[in-house]
């Protein structure tokens, strides 16, 4: 009678964790997505939603994430600090999201980081930044200034002939790092920065720096300016002022050019995703987007492709670690690889990427005619402590 009790006990145990394991199994991988639904982001946050729901609409299919389904968590950061703790708050701590990938304002980012480290989640920065932003916890698949400074500054002083530079920004960790790199390039290639002014990140009227840039009289510009509405609204002012030197925006993403009209013609940029690259991933990505959102489709951009991929490098990560452990996560998201619109995209340098850099001039019907591409370019040193 004790041996067949035992039996009985050791199969009701077995039966409890199998079940245990096949409720496990069916619950959702929960992914957070914090983005500017307002706020200055409120421009380019749709496209970056829109990309999210496509990434986890293709993993489900294809079967989840090691057989469990992708459930996404969309919040606003209010493109700020403060709508940004509230929003992984929300996330982190509430709703314990098993990790969050974002595209998200530097000034978001940082009071984001302080409730990552506090929840142990892995958190896939999605955004190009001001570099040199590092948290055990964190990955960044988008561009820093090491990638994508040069070419433009490159491109101005050795095809356009320009010496004289005048910088202008929005007041922030963005703004204020972009313009600080692009400022060192520039002196140490023998060129001169003769002005240099900033706005705060929600300001919009920029008559005053305007008026001292055609004071100074230089050769070229360059701004760094909170993405999406203060973009919009210097493009306008400078247009308004009849100003045509050569301009380049270091912050602007291609779907917030197209809806400027011909106030954006002319304008440089540099950008490691454009719609106009030519290979069958970028293809499909387009095409699938068109299939999917159809009249209400966004304009693919820098900001949301990113978004894309993250969802598929953080898939490959969990199916390397076999789990989704917070730590063995992190560390498998060192070696993962995939081959997304932009081509390879691996974050095994200081916990960014390498990246094809392309310099883009923006057409009047709003389309990017290339330039130049710079292959593989290296993000350089961000965060060498971090192992």
């Amino acid at each position: 009678m004790k041996s067949s009790h035992r039996l009985t006990r050791m199969t009701a145990l077995a039966v409890t964790a199998l079940l245990a394991t096949q409720v496990h199994a069916a619950e959702p991988i929960r992914i957070g997505v914090a983005v500017g639904l307002s706020g200055a982001n409120s421009v380019v946050a749709p496209a970056v939603v829109q990309s999210s729901q496509l990434a986890v609409e293709q993993i489900n299919a294809a079967g989840g994430i090691l057989g469990r389904t992708v459930q996404l968590e969309i919040v606003d950061d209010a493109s700020g600090a403060i709508g940004a703790q509230k929003a992984f708050d929300t996330l982190v701590l509430e709703k314990k999201v098993d990790a969050v990938i974002a595209m998200q304002s530097s000034a978001a980012r940082n009071a984001a980081l302080p409730i990552i480290s506090r929840g142990h989640v892995p958190y896939i920065y999605t955004s190009f930044y001001e570099g040199r932003s590092c948290n055990k916890w964190m990955y960044v698949n988008g561009w820093v200034p090491e990638q994508q400074v040069a070419p433009v500054v490159d491109y101005f002083g050795q095809k356009l002939g320009a010496k004289t530079w005048f910088l202008v920004g929005s007041d922030y960790a963005f703004g204020r790092g972009m313009l600080k790199f692009t400022k060192a390039y520039i002196e140490e290639h023998g060129g001169k920065v003769i002005g240099e002014e900033y706005l705060p990140m929600d300001g919009s009227d920029w008559t005053a720096v305007i008026s001292k840039i055609r004071s100074a009289q230089p050769d070229a510009l360059i701004s760094a300016t909170a993405g999406g509405v203060p973009n919009v609204s210097l493009a306008k002012q400078l247009k308004a002022a009849a100003l045509t030197l050569p301009y380049a925006n270091l912050a602007i993403d291609e779907g917030t050019a197209k809806t400027m009209g011909d106030v954006a013609t002319g304008m440089y940029m540099s950008a490691s995703y454009l719609t106009s690259i030519d290979t069958p991933e970028n293809k499909k990505f387009l095409a699938d987007l068109s299939q999917k959102f159809a009249g209400s489709l966004s304009t693919p951009n820098e900001l949301s492709e990113p978004q894309y991929e993250a969802f598929f490098l953080y898939k490959a990560a969990v199916e390397k670690a076999n789990a989704t452990d917070a730590t063995a996560v992190v560390a498998a998201l060192n070696d993962v690889s995939i081959v997304g619109p932009r081509g390879v995209v691996q974050m095994n340098a200081s916990r960014h990427t390498p990246l094809a850099m392309r310099l883009g001039q923006i057409q009047a019907d709003g389309s990017i005619r290339i330039l130049a591409t710079q292959q593989a370019v290296s993000p350089g040193v961000q965060c060498p402590d971090l192992k």
